[in-house]
């Protein structure tokens, strides 16, 4: 909403523009930008790709904040030299209080400008709403400021009597005193108006001026009083300004927005009453620290800014790259001096410049030593390149040493040996048979000598002298074979790989593997070792050796004597036949003693644990008895192999069988009373780990499902056929397949319709009528090369039986 008002602000404002855009433009792109619902960092890029700059926007804050300054002060007005005459502005007060958070955005809009390096040094001093130059009040009243019509004076007699005078000097420059009536301060200084004070209160205060005066008075200052000082030349604003009498030349720039893009910021001058009274540089407070109150303005001041002189940029490896103004006797020197010195890695010894020489350039190569004596135009590029990345003097060496790195090569490193030694010397894996040095070609191009460092290092070979850039480097025994590994598995506590080392035995191993399982077969421990022969010149009858061991306490009792593992030899700790964990066995529901059951036997069957549970209990339902099954790995690959063999055939409604949830369980269908009967016969089915056996209640319902009018459950009736229970469900629906009937019991069991007979019905089973697929219909494509077909076939036929008569 508040961009939305500085949008109505600057439609109202009438500005002469310099940029690219002209102002009515802007206005017309932000409100565009504005119903888009673009952000203000958005706009603020997108003003910067049209070309708006930084000083056109800058100019309308400085307007709007000269506005408000005057809408304070009650004058409501604001002359505009720049524009030429006076316009009056009429700001809505909900405006104005909504507009300045805007501008807080907009301290931050260096987002406008691309790169730094094309800034004017000191000129975003103006720019900044956290500096504004503005005058310290609450100091000590300075003894040489001169009062003047406006000022308020506050005087202070204590004592014997004590009495406290507050007045503003009137316009004639006197304030009026009870008893001693008008005193004429206009023009004289504080130190002065407290002497002409003191001599007028000693005629009504007589211990004054007594030679032990016992009442004192002083004379300080109150509210000061505004000035009207104009500035003018190429600032954003130019225009009259009222300020506090203590403002300073810097306090009236910033009120105008700061010097425009062409404003000089070295030679600002200061005319009062006609005559220049002071020069300001810029430059001199920025990087000197001098005092910006040398210059107290006074009412009727002029303060003018001409255009600059002399700009010159600089750019590459220093630490303010940026546009500066120079002077005409400042020096390239003091070019790099205002840019903060050359970066770490700057090429120092020469600069290139860059200047305008009638119709085309000039570059002039600047040496170091001609620095401080070169003097710089209007428009030059001075360029700082960095230094070239290589090295004068670098060695390296590489590999099987302690200190591996790069090396200066001086008086103590001059050969390949000293190196060797400078980097602490060689590993003990260290290869020194045969070394290579990469050296460097004067055309940069590389080439590879290979060196016996061991002879060299024994003093038998002639020591190698080293050359800028040379690599030494030094192979390592390890880094030229494989990386040796053993592997164990099976039935130890962290089966895996591990590296080999030399003279490790197979109890080693199994140590570092934690030691052996409870489950590990103690008499069948396998070793498999690879087959290997550098020179054999035909294929090899074996794959691998294998050694088998027994073991006790994780050592070797059976088996030969002091083996040593080799390479990648490969460790199989079987598991002991003999070891068993417990499985269990779930059952729930109507027996004797509900809950788990750890099975006696491998094939522990049905009605075994049924018995161990204490048999049915009277209420127990036996025919309703139904057995739920964990799914193994191997049955769940099964299972979706299926089903990815069903979804090949849809086509593009093809089923993700990994998107299908297939569910942990499922029912068996058994038949208790028929396993109770004849135990071990096929009806007692044996059990397995984490099966649940749930023997229910009598159910005397009988549920109607699918593709009938309205699915539900309904009383169980020997005598009633199948039809009845679907009539009972509202008959069948539309597309139900009838023939497809089907029945689930309570025991998990499926059977298909048979007929209408009741005795396919049981207490608390469930009848399912599935529905009839959709079929999709024949295209207008298909209909049509169908009857394109048909037409040819008749037209032949025809052909045939008129030439058969």
């Amino acid at each position: 909403m508040r961009f939305l008002l500085l949008i109505v602000f600057l439609f109202g404002a009438v500005v002469t523009s310099f940029a690219q855009m002209t102002d009515a433009q802007v206005i017309q792109l932000l409100k565009q930008a504005q119903k888009d619902g673009k952000t203000q960092q958005e706009m603020m890029l997108m003003l910067k790709d049209r070309g708006v700059t930084q000083e056109q926007m800058l100019r309308l804050k400085a307007q709007y904040e000269k506005m408000m300054a005057e809408k304070e002060g009650g004058a409501g007005k604001m002359t505009d030299t720049k524009s030429g005459g006076n316009r009056l502005r009429t700001i809505n007060k909900e405006m104005l209080s909504s507009m300045d958070s805007l501008f807080v955005m907009m301290d931050s809009i260096p987002a406008l400008v691309a790169d730094r390096s094309k800034e004017v040094f000191g000129k975003d001093l103006f720019n900044n709403k956290k500096l504004t130059f503005e005058p310290i009040l609450n100091i000590p009243t300075p003894e040489n400021y001169k009062l003047a019509a406006g000022d308020e004076v506050i005087i202070d007699v204590w004592g014997d009597s004590e009495q406290t005078v507050r007045s503003v000097i009137s316009p004639d420059g006197s304030i009026i005193v009870e008893n001693l009536g008008p005193i004429y301060l206009s023009g004289l200084s504080v130190k002065e108006a407290n002497g002409k004070i003191k001599n007028e209160f000693s005629k009504i205060y007589s211990a004054i001026t007594a030679a032990q005066p016992t009442t004192f008075v002083n004379l300080t200052l109150g509210q000061i009083r505004s000035i009207q000082v104009n500035v003018m030349g190429e600032v954003l604003v130019p225009g009259s300004y009222t300020l506090p009498s203590l403002a300073s030349v810097f306090h009236a720039l910033y009120s105008a927005g700061g010097v425009n893009d062409i404003g000089t910021l070295r030679e600002i001058n200061i005319f009062r009453k006609g005559n220049k009274i002071a020069t300001l540089d810029v430059y001199k407070y920025i990087l000197e620290g001098g005092n910006i109150g040398d210059i107290v303005l006074q009412d009727g001041d002029n303060v003018v800014v001409g255009p600059y002189k002399d700009l010159v940029q600089i750019k590459g490896r220093v630490k303010r790259p940026m546009k500066y103004e120079m002077t005409a006797e400042e020096s390239l020197q003091k070019l790099l001096d205002y840019a903060g010195g050359f970066t770490g890695d700057a090429y120092k010894k020469n600069v290139r410049l860059i200047r305008k020489s009638g119709s085309e350039y000039r570059i002039h190569t600047v040496k170091k030593e001609d620095f401080p004596s070169f003097l710089l135009d209007d428009g030059d590029v001075v360029e700082v390149d960095s230094i070239v990345s290589r090295f004068e003097n670098k060695v390296s060496v590489q590999g099987a040493v302690y200190r591996p790195g790069d090396y200066s090569l001086d008086e103590d490193i001059q050969t390949v040996a000293q190196l060797v030694k400078v980097a602490e010397g060689l590993k003990g894996d260290a290869f020194t048979g045969r070394v290579l040095l990469y050296r460097e070609n004067p055309d940069l191009t590389k080439q590879v000598q290979s060196l016996n460092l061991q002879e060299i290092l024994s003093g038998r070979e002639e020591d190698m002298l080293l050359q800028k850039n040379d690599l030494l480097y030094i192979p390592s025994t390890l880094g030229l074979q494989e990386n040796y590994i053993v592997t164990v598995r099976g039935e130890v506590k962290k089966p895996g790989i591990y590296p080999y080392i030399q003279n490790m035995s197979l109890e080693d191993l199994v140590l570092q593997a934690g030691g052996l399982l409870e489950s590990a077969s103690m008499v069948k421990v396998d070793v498999a070792r690879r087959v290997k022969n550098p020179k054999a010149k035909k294929e090899a009858l074996f794959e691998a050796k294998i050694f088998s061991y027994t073991l006790k306490d994780g050592l070797i009792i059976d088996g030969p004597k002091d083996f040593v593992l080799e390479p990648f030899d490969e460790i199989e700790v079987r598991r002991s036949p003999g070891y068993s964990e417990q499985q269990n066995v779930m059952v729930k529901g109507e027996v004797m003693y509900e809950g788990q059951y750890a099975k006696s036997v491998k094939n522990e069957r049905l009605s075994s644990i049924i018995n161990r549970a204490g048999g049915l209990t009277t209420k127990a339902y036996i025919k309703g008895a139904r057995l739920e099954r964990k799914l193994n790995e191997d049955e769940r690959r099964r299972l979706e192999s299926k089903l990815k063999l069903m979804s090949q055939g849809v086509g593009k409604d093809s089923i993700n069988v990994k998107t299908l949830e297939l569910g942990d369980t499922y029912y068996v269908g058994i038949e208790l009373d028929k396993a109770m009967a004849n135990p071990g016969s096929d009806y007692d089915v044996v059990l397995r780990e984490g099966d649940r056996i749930i023997v229910p209640l009598y159910d005397g319902t009988v549920k109607v499902d699918g593709a009938v009018m309205r699915p539900n459950t309904t009383t169980y009736n020997p005598k009633k056929k199948l039809k009845e229970y679907i009539a009972s469900a509202g008959g069948f629906a539309f597309r139900a397949k009838k023939r497809g009937t089907y029945i689930v019991y309570m025991n998990g069991m499926v059977a298909k319709r048979k007929g209408n007979s009741a005795k396919q019905i049981e207490p608390g089973c469930e009848i399912i009528v599935p529905i009839r697929p959709i079929r999709k219909g024949m295209s207008l494509a298909e209909i049509m090369s169908l009857a394109s077909s048909t037409t040819s076939m008749a037209a032949m036929i025809t052909t045939i039986m008129n030439n058969s008569k």
